[in-house]
């Protein structure tokens, strides 16, 4: 199962319709070959949810900034093996969370940083960032200052349950 990922796109009608198209093309590029597209939240509008899901099916949840009839906070779904929540913001206390639904992978959005992190208690956060309004990772001492790039996520479970993900950058303009 291939999935692509996405959060934060912020799309409303007053967006540009030049970026839109250009945003539009790229995830149609990065998300060819994905069985489903998941959103994290902060879609804003849903014709642009009817536009992603003309790419692929798609499994969404509401961001703080939503305007979308019916989406839920939260949603849960198994690929194979491995328990995958969706949740905008991360909960306050995400130990708890995750153990009470018990899951193996938690994919969410809001911070608009891409991240791939494994957690002490062995859940994999994913955070696919934001294509439309990226920021930078936080400054670390001796190392290159970062660049918010425009992102989206791919995960991969292949038919052996082997696990892969990564960040897919998309062009500023």
């Amino acid at each position: 199962m291939k999935l692509g990922i996405l959060s934060d796109t912020h799309v409303t009608k007053d967006f540009d319709n030049n970026k839109l198209s250009l945003l539009i093309n790229q995830l149609k590029e990065a998300f060819k070959d994905v069985d489903e597209i998941i959103h994290a939240g902060d879609i804003s509008e849903d014709f642009f949810l009817n536009q992603i899901k003309e790419i692929a099916p798609v499994r969404c949840v509401r961001g703080n900034f939503d305007t979308i009839k019916g989406l839920k906070d939260f949603t849960k779904f198994t690929v194979t093996r491995y328990n995958i929540g969706v949740k905008h913001i991360l909960p306050e206390n995400l130990e708890e969370f995750v153990k009470h639904h018990d899951l193996n992978i938690l994919i969410n959005g809001h911070t608009h940083i891409p991240s791939i992190k494994g957690t002490e208690f062995n859940v994999l956060l994913l955070n696919p960032g934001s294509p439309t309004k990226p920021k930078a990772p936080i400054e670390r001492p001796g190392f290159l200052k970062p660049k918010a790039r425009p992102s989206v996520m791919i995960l991969n479970i292949d038919e052996d349950d082997v696990l892969s993900t990564f960040i897919v950058n998309f062009k500023l303009n």
